[in-house]
């Protein structure tokens, strides 16, 4: 039956933490996504989308955009529209970024970080940062097309340590062998 599969369709990228302590700067975590296209799905991303943008189709947009972890539940919400997709993009890979103002922050520094990637009610993906506990940002998901044109899910946390242009710019690299 696996032949009648349509794949990933509609993804939700959620995430959470908790606000800073009282007397500190406020934590700032911020969704990224970047669209790779069919002709270079590992060169530079066609178009990101981040918390003053969304796609120019629309496919991929952030419900919710927190600067502190003061939200109730999830404090930033990406929904990505995989099926209207255009067929010229082949993936989309999705990062979380911590802003880097006033001071430098990796994940250990973030109060009870989580993440959580779903389609529909189906959790595909939880997790809590531990792994890339020193990164300053990390991927959290690749979203690809199969050779029939359905959209996969890639699990994997990788992080990051440097600058946030950085990260967006190489975020879609091919991971080293």
């Amino acid at each position: 039956m696996s032949g009648l599969s349509k794949g990933i369709r509609k993804a939700e990228v959620a995430l959470k933490w908790d606000p800073s302590p009282a007397g500190q700067p406020p934590t700032d975590l911020d969704l990224v996504a970047g669209v790779y296209p069919a002709d270079d799905p590992y060169g530079d991303p066609a178009y990101v989308v981040h918390f003053d943008s969304r796609s120019p189709d629309g496919t991929i947009h952030l419900d919710r955009d927190s600067r502190d972890g003061l939200g109730f539940g999830w404090d930033e919400v990406m929904r990505l529209e995989l099926e209207r997709l255009d067929a010229r993009y082949a993936r989309v890979v999705v990062g979380v970024v911590i802003q880097q103002r006033p001071a430098r922050r990796a994940f250990a520094d973030v109060l009870r970080p989580g993440l959580r990637i779903r389609e529909g009610y189906t959790v595909l993906a939880e997790d809590d940062f531990a792994g890339v506990s020193g990164a300053t940002a990390a991927v959290v998901a690749e979203f690809a097309r199969d050779d029939s044109g359905s959209w996969e899910f890639r699990p994997g946390l990788r992080g990051f340590d440097g600058d946030a242009e950085t990260f967006l710019r190489t975020m879609g690299r091919a991971r080293p062998s």
